[in-house]
């Protein structure tokens, strides 16, 4: 069966090198281009694109946004974003939905079998970026371990609050603080405040 695959990229070599990886690997692909994100837009909103591959530096982009109105318009789109950007950045686009995530200087072997598993599994994403997603689901799992009353202790600590403020914040004693900030940090397994922030960012 067909699979139709829209390439939103602003370079000429980078849309014709990778439809030309694509159709010499792949003997099941319909390839189309848009060269703006407006472009891209009104194409996925007047044909069914099985996958799409964006840049997220295209002309017009509104960044990991994009991802939510692309599968606002056509739920059963799998996106790969194909970037130059490094994967540190990755996380912040497949928490909004993007179901794939690779680097532009990637070989084109590497790029083959990412399509391929995004076709078979639905997914794909390096090791690395399964690494940090493991890490980033413990951290958000330990958070949502604390009680009440110490989730409310970390979330004034995070948003830059001091130990008095908290407790006339929360009506208790600024030694009862003291206590539930030894507990967060017991539970997060952390020592200082800088950790703390870390861990509160990576899940907000």
């Amino acid at each position: 069966m067909t699979k139709k695959i829209l390439i939103a990229d602003d370079h000429h070599v980078v849309r014709i090198g990778t439809a030309m990886i694509l159709e010499k690997n792949l003997n099941y692909c319909e390839v189309d281009f848009a060269e703006t994100y407006s472009e891209a837009k009104k194409k996925i909103e007047s044909a069914k694109y099985d996958l799409i591959i964006l840049d997220i530096e295209l002309p017009g982009s509104i960044f990991k946004s994009m991802i939510k109105e692309i599968k606002g318009i056509s739920e059963g789109s799998l996106i790969l974003i194909f970037t130059s950007y490094k994967e540190n950045i990755a996380l912040q686009y497949i928490e909004e939905g993007a179901n794939g995530f690779l680097n532009k200087q990637s070989d084109p072997d590497h790029f083959v079998k990412a399509i391929e598993s995004l076709f078979k599994d639905g997914f794909y994403y390096t090791p690395e970026i399964m690494n940090e997603l493991l890490k980033g689901n413990k951290k958000r799992n330990a958070v949502e371990n604390l009680s009440e009353r110490e989730r409310q202790i970390f979330n004034l600590l995070a948003k830059g609050n001091g130990n008095l403020e908290i407790a006339n914040a929360l009506n208790i004693e600024e030694s009862t603080v003291g206590t539930y900030k030894r507990r967060v940090y017991q539970k997060l397994k952390i020592s200082n405040l800088v950790e703390l922030l870390e861990i509160y960012n990576e899940i907000h």
